[in-house]
């Protein structure tokens, strides 16, 4: 098997077998030239598909009996993407800790279909392999998750490889060819058949393979056409599943072209609006609207500074509200790190905590935390365990904190700090702080004195919580 990094290399290698640690692609301009180079119209030389591993299917077997979701009075908001590498791809004791750290307070859990952990599972027309799918939602299960699954990415034979055989360099940036959308239409009815616990689908990952050259632009109406496919295919499986798209990359400069969005933290880039608003105008239906991005603009990194720059998230979020007609707004990625930063895990999750102040003020329903979790003894800078020994890492406790006390719909309350350098989120019972300098900060924060080392985040109960 050959694995081949994408789009934000470091943090979301794909495929099932890693060859190391890929970097971070904070020049989402980049991103662009990989799409540049997929397939634009539909049409790839199955030639150029020379074959990979033999993809044999799995021996016939049930479905897992997988433990129902936990019965919650909110929804959650908060989440993760496994990815890679997670709990199930190490030993016992690393996943028993993770299913605790995933578990104490119930998260969403998301899960692609194939690449990210799980290999191709429909090697061959009607032959499936859910061995690697089964095992996630296993664990996802088993640590009481809200389950998620991405429907991406697309067996070799839906665009133009060998039936039977899967090519991993080429499948992160080929879609499927527009003769087979029915097909993948019919996978996406037979997973959700295979996980009936499993109610929230995404429709594909950032147009993968939906780069048209020609025009220089989103092929919105090929992704607009497939997404309509697998709505009413997931649909006629059970009408509570809940389906969202189109999860489009947003890509941002600090000096760019006309756009309908601009600020401190940049241009956005008018071609990723331009593919949500024809996919708003066009789909057959959605329950939920799905994109993601970076604050790291393509020019200049975090602009006008690293805490700053998560302003961008909230006025994506409030444009995609007004302009889908309030559809809850999932975020199915987010970065805020440029490559090679440097930075302490101390101040990369302050960051991440800025991050999600920006969330939730904006009323984003769902945010997905990408964990970039890598192999046993590697190292795992903005992980939510240590690999190989599953020690509770910073951004975990974060995590859980918004989870259980800014769920989606919570009351916000305002809430002032005498100093600027300290953010607050609060609500009726709990507040958290943020102290975004290197310095130690002493200020005034709901009443009372507060002193917070550089880059500490501290929570505090608010009327008798």
């Amino acid at each position: 098997m050959i694995p081949t990094d994408g789009r934000h290399a470091h943090r979301r290698s794909p495929w099932p077998i890693a060859v190391g640690a890929g970097v971070l692609a904070v020049l989402l301009v980049a991103g662009i030239m990989i799409y540049a180079g997929s397939r634009p119209s539909g049409d790839k030389p199955a030639a150029e598909f020379s074959g990979g591993e033999i993809a044999q299917p799995a021996p016939s077997s049930p479905a897992p009996s997988l433990d129902p979701p936990p019965a919650l009075p909110d929804w959650p908001r908060w989440g993760v993407t496994h990815t890679q590498y997670s709990a199930d791809n190490d030993n016992r004791r690393v996943r028993e800790q993770a299913k605790h750290i995933l578990g104490r307070v119930p998260l969403l859990q998301n899960q692609h279909i194939m690449g990210w952990g799980a290999n191709n599972p429909e090697p061959s027309p009607g032959q499936y392999n859910f061995r690697d799918l089964d095992r996630r939602l296993k664990l996802m299960a088993d640590s009481r998750a809200i389950p998620v699954i991405t429907l991406c990415c697309a067996p070799d034979w839906m665009k133009g490889g060998q039936p039977g055989r899967t090519d991993w360099s080429k499948n992160h940036t080929v879609a499927p060819d527009p003769e087979h959308f029915d097909d993948y239409a019919k996978l996406a009815a037979r997973v959700a058949r295979q996980y009936p616990t499993v109610k929230h689908y995404m429709v594909w990952n950032e147009f993968k393979g939906f780069w048209n050259t020609s025009t220089n632009r989103w092929d919105a109406e090929g992704y607009t056409e497939l997404y309509n496919k697998v709505y009413d295919a997931l649909k006629q499986v059970d009408s509570e599943i809940q389906v969202g798209g189109p999860y489009v990359p947003i890509v941002s400069t600090a000096r760019g072209a006309a756009s309908e969005l601009t600020g401190p933290y940049g241009t956005v880039d008018q071609r990723a609006l331009d593919a949500i608003e024809y996919w708003i105008e066009h789909k057959k239906g959605a329950d939920f609207i799905v994109v993601d991005a970076g604050t790291m603009t393509t020019d200049q990194g975090n602009i006008p500074d690293d805490f700053a720059a998560t302003g961008k998230f909230g006025a994506i979020t409030q444009w995609l509200r007004q302009k889908s007609g309030n559809l809850p707004v999932w975020w199915a990625e987010w970065y805020v790190e440029p490559d090679e930063s440097g930075w302490s895990e101390d101040k990369r999750t302050a960051v991440q905590a800025t991050a999600l102040m920006e969330f939730a003020r904006s009323g984003v329903t769902t945010a997905l935390y990408w964990n970039p979790q890598a192999k046993g003894g590697a190292d795992c800078p903005g992980c939510l365990w240590t690999p190989g020994r599953g020690k509770e890492m910073p951004m975990a406790g974060l995590l859980s904190g918004f989870t259980r006390w800014f769920p989606a719909g919570v009351e916000l309350q305002q809430v002032q700090s005498s100093d600027p350098r300290v953010r607050v989120l609060a609500q009726p019972r709990q507040l958290v702080m943020v102290n975004t300098s290197d310095a130690d900060v002493t200020a005034t924060v709901d009443g009372r004195q507060v002193t917070l080392k550089p880059y500490e985040i501290q929570w505090s109960g608010r009327g008798g919580a």
